[in-house]
């Protein structure tokens, strides 16, 4: 299932820019966590479903400011997603 997208993952990622930044603010990271943790599934990297899993305690600490930055840089999280 390597390079195939799931519903999940192509709705996120069809997003507009403003949604996406919204949901990099603390409480509402958790859904970038998900989201990681999903893609990892669909294309089978176990290293961005641990991140995802990881994302979700430190997320609301700082995880979401690298969010953020990168939301406004590059038009979705880039970072282990």
């Amino acid at each position: 299932m390597a390079g195939k997208k799931n519903g999940f993952v192509a709705a996120m990622d069809n997003l507009p820019w403003i949604v996406k930044l919204i949901l990099c603010i603390p409480v509402l990271d958790i859904v970038w966590a998900i989201y990681r943790i999903v893609k990892g599934a669909a294309e089978g990297k176990a290293l961005t479903i641990l991140v995802g899993v990881l994302w979700i305690i430190p997320g609301s600490v700082i995880c979401w400011l690298v969010d953020l930055i990168s939301t406004i840089i590059f038009g979705r999280p880039k970072f282990f997603a």
